[in-house]
C-alpha cells in the first residue's frame, strides 16, 4: 500500500536532487507529484524520471501527473499536516492494510468505533462509519479526515458517516 508519506519518502530517496516534494491525491485513482530542485525548478529530465518511477514503484493503479512544486498553491494543495506517531508509523509501513488503518483510528476514538462499510471501485472512495456514544466535535471530525487521508493509499478518498 502506497500512502502519501511513504511515497514522498521513496521519491526523496530515489531523487536526492529534489529538495521539495509533495504528493497529493487529486481525484479518483489519480495523484500529482509536485517537485523542485535547489534552484526551484523541475527539469524535464526529472519530470520524466518521476513519471517512470511512480508508475513502476509507487501505486500501479494510480495515474500520476508531475508538476512544479510552485503550483501547489494554485492547485490548492493543502500543506502537509502534522500527524501523531501512530498514524505516521502506519502510513510508512508497506504492510499496512485496511484492518491496520481501522485499528489506528479506533485507538484514537474515545467511546467510539470505526467500521468499514464498502469500497466503491469506480469512484475510489472507502466508505466508513463511526459509531460513538460521545459527541464528536467538528475539529475531531476534521482530524479524523486528515488521519485517514494519510493512512489510505494514494488515489483513494474516504467518506465517513457519523452515528
Amino acid at each position: 500500500m502506497s500512502t502519501r508519506l511513504l511515497s514522498e519518502s521513496l521519491v526523496r530517496e530515489r531523487f536526492p536532487q529534489l529538495r521539495y516534494v509533495r504528493i497529493h491525491t487529486s481525484g479518483k485513482q489519480t495523484a500529482t507529484i509536485y517537485a523542485w530542485d535547489d534552484q526551484l525548478e523541475l527539469r524535464e529530465e526529472d519530470r520524466a524520471n518521476l513519471l517512470k518511477f511512480a508508475a513502476a514503484y509507487l501505486a500501479p493503479f494510480v495515474c500520476f501527473k508531475v508538476k512544479p512544486y510552485g503550483l501547489t498553491r494554485e492547485d490548492r494543495v493543502p500543506s502537509a499536516p502534522e500527524v501523531p506517531d501512530d498514524v505516521r508509523e502506519a502510513a510508512m509501513s508497506r504492510g499496512s492494510d485496511l484492518h491496520d488503518i481501522i485499528d489506528v483510528v479506533d485507538r484514537m476514538l474515545a467511546g467510539g468505533r470505526i467500521s468499514f462499510e464498502r469500497y466503491d471501485r469506480a469512484s475510489a472512495i472507502v466508505y466508513l462509519t463511526i459509531r460513538s456514544t460521545l459527541p464528536i466535535s467538528p475539529i475531531e471530525r476534521e482530524l479524523i479526515g486528515v488521519y485517514l487521508y494519510e493512512l489510505l493509499p494514494l488515489g483513494t478518498q474516504s467518506s465517513i458517516q457519523y452515528i
